[in-house]
């Protein structure tokens, strides 16, 4: 299932200039899930990270992870609707610098679940230029 940025809006609550996902190319709701996202230079961020030369900070890189993460969860009819809220990352890992105009691609998929809690683990991956960029886990609660 591919969606575009409205289509994403339709799944999850985040809107600009905290949206970070562009596009969704492929989806299996509540398993797996492969995105993008556009790092538009005209971002504000990179007037001060930094001047000169600037780079994706990575709290931005890990919350495109829990964004994605989020759109795979809140794809299911178990979780449609709620508002997720970040309960955690771990193993975070940043390999490779993410540059204005660069598109990364963003792979999530579940990891584990504690659906009586309606807390979920994702593990995610985002790649620049075909390169691994930065990895993690993101734990999120639907409320």
């Amino acid at each position: 299932m591919k969606m575009d940025q409205e289509a994403i809006k339709k799944v999850i609550p985040h809107r600009d200039p905290m949206l970070l996902v562009t596009t969704v190319e492929e989806l299996t709701p509540g398993e797996a899930i492969t995105a993008t996202f556009y790092v538009d230079p005209s971002r504000e961020i990179f007037k001060g990270h930094f001047p000169g030369e600037p780079v994706l900070p990575g709290v931005y890189s890990v919350e495109c992870m829990a964004q994605t993460a989020d759109i795979l969860l809140l794809s299911t009819e178990r979780y449609a609707g709620k508002i997720p809220l970040f309960l955690g990352i771990n193993n975070v890992r940043f390999q490779r610098k993410i540059l204005p105009g660069d598109t990364i691609e963003i792979h999530a998929r579940l990891a584990s679940e504690r659906a009586e809690k309606a807390i979920a683990t994702c593990s995610a991956e985002i790649y620049n230029h075909g390169e691994l960029a930065a990895t993690g886990d993101v734990t999120l609660a639907m409320r």
